[in-house]
């Protein structure tokens, strides 16, 4: 059977695009890879946070709507992303967090691993976790975050949901994931090699209102595969199982198919390749507002149309 490799991007949604780059390019200390536009909505921004390069399974992305109001979580949703970081660099983050006033829970366990949650600037609840597997190398240079506790890359999600049952059947028989454990009423499930290894934890919850996405909500979870080749062997096989997967959609740095989950939650099924330096080279990723060349003619109307940007100034580089 074939089986999903890992995360590729998470997208989510947000209002004040200034905020947002403040938030996880100057606060969590990610590096925008890429400047860009929604290309089915292209008055509105699409920013993409990640490593240095922008690898897939580190890039988390956002649509920022600058007058849209804060969602409701609730059932039928993604609730919370989590980033993996270094082992040992939460005292570095509780402290970061206090100097800064935000709120936050923990550390608490879970499944073994230590993990923190806080809010982000539109209500988006972010969990950082200890992980072991992590690369040290990971985050990028000119973050203002060091090493020793940079964000490496996106360890996982949840999901809450009123019951687990079809979800949790449809990720282990239709995508692949293996079982890892419950814990209460928190069931975790797993995708991909150890180091780019993603995760699904589902929280039941039957009293839970149904969500309302808006700023702070995630919109969906795109899930790594090889090539082209590969995605679309998937959709086909999506398809036998009675799920009703898009057609092949070019996101210029990747090529993408999305479909729904049985609670809802909507995923994307996305190619590692071509990658973001198809545009631009690795030390200019982020500075300058790209486009696909079916929106290139209409540049000027669109950057007339987008709230200017005013980006991060790189800490200086470590040596290599």
């Amino acid at each position: 059977m074939m089986s999903i490799s890992g995360i590729h991007h998470i997208t989510s949604l947000a209002s004040d695009p200034q905020r947002n780059l403040d938030f996880y390019a100057g606060f969590l200390g990610l590096r925008l890879v890429k400047q860009t536009v929604n290309f089915d909505a292209p008055d509105v921004y699409h920013l993409y946070y990640g490593d240095e390069v922008g690898r897939p399974g580190t890039l988390l992305t956002f649509f920022p709507f600058p007058d849209a109001e804060r969602g409701k979580r609730g059932a039928g949703e993604t609730s919370a992303v989590a980033f993996s970081v270094p082992v040992g660099s939460f005292d570095f983050w509780i402290e970061r967090l206090s100097r800064k006033g935000i709120s936050f829970l923990g550390p608490e366990a879970r499944f073994g691993q230590q993990a923190i949650s806080f809010e982000d600037p539109d209500g988006m609840l972010v969990e950082l976790l200890e992980d072991t597997s992590g690369d040290a190398k990971a985050g990028w240079p000119g973050s203002p975050v060091e090493r020793p506790f940079s964000v490496q890359r996106l360890h996982g999600v949840t999901f809450t949901h009123r019951t687990a049952a079809a979800t949790s059947t449809f990720l282990v028989d239709g995508l692949g994931f293996t079982p890892a454990g419950t814990e209460g009423r928190r069931h975790r499930f797993l995708a991909g090699n150890e180091g780019e290894r993603g995760l699904i934890d589902i929280v039941e919850d039957p009293a839970a209102p149904p969500a309302r996405q808006s700023a702070g909500s995630v919109h969906h979870i795109a899930w790594r595969v090889k090539d082209d080749a590969e995605q679309l062997e998937w959709q086909k096989a999506l398809r036998k199982r009675g799920t009703a997967p898009t057609q092949v959609m070019d996101r210029q740095y990747f090529r993408s198919i999305y479909f729904h989950e049985p609670g809802g939650v909507l995923f994307e099924i996305a190619t590692d390749t071509p990658g973001f330096s198809i545009d631009e080279p690795v030390d200019a990723l982020g500075s300058r507002l790209q486009l696909p060349p079916w929106l290139e003619p209409e540049r000027s109307t669109i950057q007339r149309r987008l709230p200017p940007l005013r980006l991060p100034i790189p800490a200086a580089r470590e040596p290599r």
